[in-house]
């Protein structure tokens, strides 16, 4: 399919149904979570109304069914990111978690060593910057940024400098949440893997948006929030390739990581239930999968080129707007940031909502990202799959009617 039908999508997402103090709600704040499908909901609803129970350790018969519906949620997210396996693909609550799990299991393991480096780049969300200092920190390493360029991109020659055979691991994301810069992360992944140094792609804003083929890319680690691609929150996904999680050390310890406990020793289980300590989030899993189905059902294709329109459309409606600045490369993709000169970002934010457009406003958790450009913050656009091109043009009627009330 080439073509959304966004008014048959629309209807799938009740909520947007809603007035907002009296208005049609037009929900462009995506980036910081998606509105959730009836398909999805019932998926749900579904697991608690009908197979409720835990899952791996049960002989009967609502176990073996929540078992293996789960695991089928495995193998869905497996070929969704085209895994080769889907050991490869760990439950986690979201993005933060899987990073943090990554961090944490590297400190342990004892695989960096002090004098090493760490690799990340000034577009990062909060999630994918303080772990690593965290680790820095502990572990005597240095932490690395590549800078971001006046037109919201990375300084790629910046990058080829910093890294060296010093570097343990680069830690990037795949694109921003605050200016929807997409980065070439596979030639990131490329030079990592010169130098050996391990590859960690925060994919929180590609996986609603890209075709994600983690083995093309060429990462280590991929790390995914459910509740950006029209799943439920609470839940997300870390890949990583068989052989590191194979060697790697568990993260908590407790049921389900284990194979044999003794009070002398205790045998770890094999990926990806090794790093999945006691009961997981199973109608959290279950429910991802029907909203990875529910993309695929409606093309990636199809989706990118109706949300490429959507953005273009705005950023060319807006930049018409006198003293408004938009932040960040033409090529952006989800997520559009811009200020008004004379005008708070949070001012025009909270009138935006008064007639019922629901914006982000603030650093958008990059703080070091909104201080390299002198903004505290920015009011934040992001586009989904449900979103119109009527509701484009009457957000910036929107923003000229605030201005107008502003100054």
């Amino acid at each position: 399919m080439n073509s959304l039908d966004v008014e048959n999508v629309r209807k799938d997402f009740p909520i947007l149904d809603q007035k907002i103090n009296g208005r049609q709600l037009v929900y462009l704040d995506n980036a910081a979570t998606t509105q959730k499908p009836v398909q999805v909901l019932d998926a749900s609803r579904s697991y608690y109304q009908e197979i409720n129970s835990n899952i791996h350790r049960g002989v009967h018969q609502l176990s073996q069914l929540a078992t293996s519906a789960h695991e089928k949620a495995r193998e869905t997210i497996a070929r969704f990111i085209n895994a080769q396996r889907p050991e490869e693909v760990i439950f986690t609550s979201g993005t933060t978690d899987s990073i943090n799990l990554v961090a944490d299991i590297f400190r342990k393991s004892g695989r960096m060593k002090k004098g090493g480096n760490i690799i990340i780049s000034g577009l990062e969300h909060h999630s994918n910057v303080v772990p690593w200092q965290m680790i820095c920190e502990q572990l005597e390493l240095e932490l690395k940024v590549i800078p971001v360029l006046d037109d919201g991109t990375l300084d790629q020659e910046a990058y080829e400098e910093l890294i060296d055979t010093k570097t343990e691991l680069v830690a990037i994301c795949h694109i921003s949440n605050a200016f929807g810069t997409v980065n070439n992360i596979a030639d990131i992944c490329s030079k990592a893997r010169s130098v050996n140094a391990l590859t960690v792609i925060d994919g929180a804003q590609s996986i609603s948006h890209e075709l994600i083929d983690v083995q093309s890319i060429g990462c280590d680690f991929y790390c995914f929030s459910g509740h950006k691609c029209y799943a439920p929150t609470g839940v997300g996904a870390l890949y990583g390739k068989f052989s590191l999680l194979s060697e790697l050390p568990p993260w908590k310890g407790g049921g389900e990581m284990i194979k044999e406990v003794t009070f002398d020793k205790t045998t770890y289980n094999d990926p990806p239930y090794k790093f999945e300590a006691g009961t997981p989030n199973i109608e959290g899993g279950i429910a991802l999968a029907a909203a990875l189905d529910y993309v695929n059902n409606l093309g990636i294709s199809a989706i990118r080129n109706h949300e490429s329109a959507l953005i273009n459309k705005a950023a060319e409606f807006l930049g018409q707007i006198d003293g408004l600045t938009i932040y960040g490369p033409p090529e952006r993709v989800g997520s559009l940031s811009f200020n008004i000169s004379d005008i708070h970002h949070f001012d025009l934010g909270t009138l935006l909502d008064k007639m019922g457009f629901a914006l982000r406003t603030g650093h958008h958790c990059c703080q070091p990202l909104m201080s390299r450009f002198g903004v505290s913050g920015t009011l934040r656009a992001s586009f989904a799959i449900y979103n119109t091109f009527e509701e484009v043009e009457n957000l910036a009627k929107a923003v000229e009617k605030s201005l107008n009330m502003l100054r």
